[in-house]
């Protein structure tokens, strides 16, 4: 959005940033064993969208890269999403007649949620379906959110990572598919290298910003801001908590290095149903270059604690209910302020991959900004 003001408007942009270092969840760095790090967790590109892939690259040059992700299944590494694969590994005495059944009723090279074979009228997909279910959702599930799936909004959750009818065992299936050549950092230094634009790193947003709802104007140090105020916090902060607090899920990453070529037999292994952490990356697998010595990272859902610093980062909207009733009451009131949009994960308490904020971003800015 700062780029699109400043490129297409020719307006001067103040981003400020929380952290010390631009890029937000993306970004990424060289460790001491060359290993580019992404130090939120991994991040892929993919897009089928031809504006999204020449938008972004504008600003950086690509690396192709296909991710592809295992999953520990009683010490059997197979393809997740599950798929044709992961069936004949897990399943050799069934994967024939399964196969056949999920072919004929679905087709080939079809994406199925989870609960619709739970659902089937045909038994043996309905007991393929259970087995899917218990080995790679249910656990999983559970540590990374912290609560049991049927108390989440499950289909939202698992449309994510449907099953797959395919022997594709690449984890997306969209058109493009790398990553930036010179990493996501380089690439958002480039969108920001503007003369119109202004980083200020290490300010918290709301010691500048107040809300004032008598007039429904923002306050920027305390004097009414008539410019248009992009906001990509979390909501339930830029007005003071006052309906309570969203929850949310954090993460914490632990990083370690090793001297082989090689940790794991591809990009990321999760890990649903064993160990308290729920994948383990490695960034080696990423690169063009292929470092001497190789890092890890395994990551452990936790609790979200905006009071505790190894907690306060908040990862993950909670997709249940009572979460998006009190999101819609947040909602409601930031559109009492005219100059104020809210745009992303936080700020929109939605789950967006990369390729969908990305549209999103440039959509809101072309429909409510772009003069015509």
């Amino acid at each position: 959005m700062a780029e699109r003001f400043a490129t297409q408007l020719g307006m001067s942009v103040l981003v400020i940033e929380k952290r010390d270092h631009i890029a937000g969840n993306m970004y990424d760095y060289r460790d001491e064993n060359g290993i580019l790090v992404h130090k939120y967790g991994p991040h892929l590109f993919r897009t089928s969208s031809d504006q999204v892939k020449d938008y972004i690259s504008r600003f950086t040059d690509w690396h192709p890269y296909e991710h592809r992700v295992l999953a520990n299944i009683n010490d059997v590494l197979v393809p997740v999403p599950f798929n044709l694969t992961s069936l004949e590994k897990l399943l050799p005495e069934h994967h024939a007649d399964l196969s056949q059944r999920l072919i004929g009723c679905f087709g080939m090279d079809r994406k199925v949620p989870v609960s619709a074979l739970r659902r089937h009228e045909d038994e043996r997909l309905r007991w393929l379906g259970e087995f899917i279910f218990e080995n790679i959702y249910l656990n999983y599930t559970v540590k990374q959110w912290g609560d049991k799936p049927e108390n989440l909004d499950f289909e939202t959750i698992t449309a994510r990572v449907p099953v797959h009818i395919s022997f594709d065992d690449r984890y997306f299936q969209e058109t493009h598919q790398a990553l930036p050549r010179d990493g996501y950092t380089a690439m958002f230094a480039r969108m920001l290298d503007h003369p119109l634009i202004t980083v200020r790193l290490n300010t918290d947003a709301l010691s500048l910003l107040t809300p004032d709802q008598e007039s429904k104007r923002i306050l920027l140090d305390g004097t009414p801001f008539t410019g248009q105020i992009v906001y990509t916090g979390p909501l339930d902060e830029l007005f003071g908590y006052c309906f309570g607090e969203l929850p949310y899920r954090s993460l914490r990453f632990d990083l370690e290095a090793h001297d082989t070529d090689f940790y794991q037999p591809t990009g990321t292994v999760n890990y649903p149903n064993t160990e308290r952490f729920t994948r383990i990356t490695e960034f080696k697998h990423m690169m063009r270059e292929k470092p001497a010595r190789t890092t890890i990272m395994k990551e452990y859902p936790q609790e979200y604690d905006r009071t505790d610093p190894a907690k306060n980062v908040p990862y993950y909207p909670i997709p249940k209910d009572s979460s998006a009733e009190l999101y819609a009451r947040y909602a409601e009131l930031a559109q009492g302020f005219e100059n104020l949009t809210v745009l992303g994960r936080l700020a929109e308490y939605r789950y967006y991959d990369m390729n969908n904020i990305i549209l999103h971003s440039l959509e809101v800015f072309d429909e409510k900004f772009r003069r015509t």
